[in-house]
């Protein structure tokens, strides 16, 4: 059988659960660097110090799933140390290595010019974001129990957005009886909002209805909820933001006016880093055999 030699440098929870599914292929060896601040004997991985890793040898690197930093260094939760991760250090890495982080960066974007580099950011994945939708609106719906003083029963909540997030989270609080309305902007999408019982508005509108809603929730990665949109809102409505960075707030006006508003960034991995962990071990599998193949 074909091994394949991984390093996996740094991460978060649910990187935990990840090297443990991805450790049961025993096609897979596997070094963690970064992960110092755990016994070996909890991931039954080697753990390899980031200079004694051979470079040359790896078939997969995994980076954590901020990606990179402007200056070069990962994100390493489980370690005390800053890796710095080189331009000349990616120029090292064999032809047919597969670099996977969760999102890109400009820093990973030049690496990946100047060095031809094969990088697959997986949270660009249509595959990855449905998963993680499901953990993301199990967050989205913890969250509102925790931070408002009413039930989601009854309570009318936007939702702006529907992808593969915004559907999920539109679905999920429709069951516990709220009253969903989602802003879209495709009359496809609006056919469907319908078919699934919940009402809709376009987004162009979004200003006229969020005067009624007890709880927002923005999906958007672009600046939509503004100071006109926030106006209308009442001041003891709960905000959360589950965008990506910038997110889709005006969150310096929405405190401004004494508004509890939440950037919920990496729900899956706060709130379910195992199953989160699991999604990404498996994509991971499935893409290095199908580069291989």
């Amino acid at each position: 059988m074909d091994q394949f030699h991984i390093a996996i440098l740094g991460g978060d929870a649910r990187y935990l659960d990840m090297i443990k599914k991805l450790s049961e292929n025993k096609q897979l060896t596997m070094e963690l660097v970064g992960f110092e601040q755990l016994n070996q004997g909890f991931t039954g991985v080697k753990q390899t110090d980031f200079f004694s890793l051979e470079v040359e040898k790896l078939d997969v690197v995994i980076l954590p799933i901020p990606g990179i930093d402007e200056n070069g260094v990962i994100d390493a939760v489980f370690s005390n140390d800053k890796i710095h991760l080189s331009e000349s250090w990616f120029s090292r890495l064999p032809e047919h290595c597969v670099v996977f982080t969760g999102i890109t960066t400009p820093y990973l974007e030049a690496v990946k010019t100047k060095n031809n580099l094969n990088l697959i950011p997986l949270m660009n994945r249509d595959d990855v974001a449905i998963y993680n939708s499901i953990p993301t609106a199990e967050g989205a719906i913890m969250l509102a129990i925790q931070n408002t003083n009413f039930t989601i029963h009854q309570s009318t909540v936007l939702v702006l957005g529907f992808g593969r997030v915004g559907m999920s989270v539109a679905n999920k609080f429709k069951a516990l009886g709220a009253k969903v309305i989602v802003g879209a902007r495709k009359t496809a999408d609006m056919a469907r909002i319908n078919e699934m019982g919940m009402g809709y508005f376009h987004m162009d509108d979004l200003a006229a209805y969020t005067g009624q809603c007890d709880i927002l929730i923005n999906t958007i990665p672009v600046k939509v909820v503004t100071a006109p949109v926030l106006n209308p809102l009442k001041l003891n409505a709960l905000i959360i933001d589950l965008a990506s960075k910038p997110g889709g707030v005006d969150f310096d006006y929405a405190k401004q006016r004494g508004m509890k508003v939440i950037h919920a960034l990496g729900l899956p991995g706060v709130v379910a880093p195992k199953t989160a962990g699991e999604i990404l071990a498996n994509i991971i599998s499935q893409l290095i055999f199908t580069q291989k193949n």
